[in-house]
């Protein structure tokens, strides 16, 4: 069986390990991949530098944007789109809107992929199914939103390092980081 050694190191290629945690390789849907495109595409219109994707900061937004269509609860008025549910993997967390609990949304990187920094979040909704045009626009127009993309307000000394990607059903969600990740998604056929 010299076969057998190869085929459990082509199942390792499709894990990536975080801590006891497994989860499946990480790769960008074509709906995402053109949300990833088209945010560096505005970036570089105000002058900024392309953001690499991370293979981490994509597994934390694919799975925030599934918890959310699966489990979030739009009519909340405490808790908002960056809070997560108990029913995963993680700690749950509701964020609220006076921002009181923003270290539980920038600790799911850490907690999650074993990214080893904050991240930060943006994300939206759509009654239609989340896409990308959509998705840039509406950040474009919410100051705070668009303040992250292109570095400015409380954004601007910061340089992010990494960026990742997430559309499920309804909702679309962007992770920033400023840790390098050599790890990258692969774009999915």
């Amino acid at each position: 069986m010299k076969s057998l050694p190869f085929s459990i190191f082509l199942i390792g290629l499709l894990f990536i390990s975080s801590g006891n945690k497994k989860y499946p390789a990480i790769c960008l849907q074509p709906e995402e991949k053109k949300l990833y495109d088209l945010v560096m595409a505005y970036r570089q219109e105000n002058g900024l530098p392309v953001i690499p994707l991370s293979e981490k900061l994509t597994l934390v937004a694919q799975l925030h944007a599934k918890d959310l269509s699966e489990n979030y609860n739009p009519d909340s008025k405490r808790c908002n789109l960056h809070s997560w549910s108990k029913k995963g993997n993680w700690t749950a967390c509701c964020y609220t809107n006076d921002h009181k609990e923003a270290r539980c949304m920038w600790d799911k990187p850490r907690e999650i992929s074993g990214y080893n920094s904050n991240g930060y979040e943006i994300s939206y909704f759509s009654t239609a199914g989340a896409n990308a045009e959509e998705g840039l626009a509406g950040w474009k127009k919410s100051p705070g939103h668009n303040q992250i993309i292109i570095n400015e307000g409380t954004w601007k000394q910061v340089a992010w390092k990494a960026i990742g990607i997430g559309i499920y059903k309804e909702y679309g969600v962007v992770w920033f980081g400023a840790l390098p990740d050599a790890d990258t998604p692969i774009i999915c056929d």
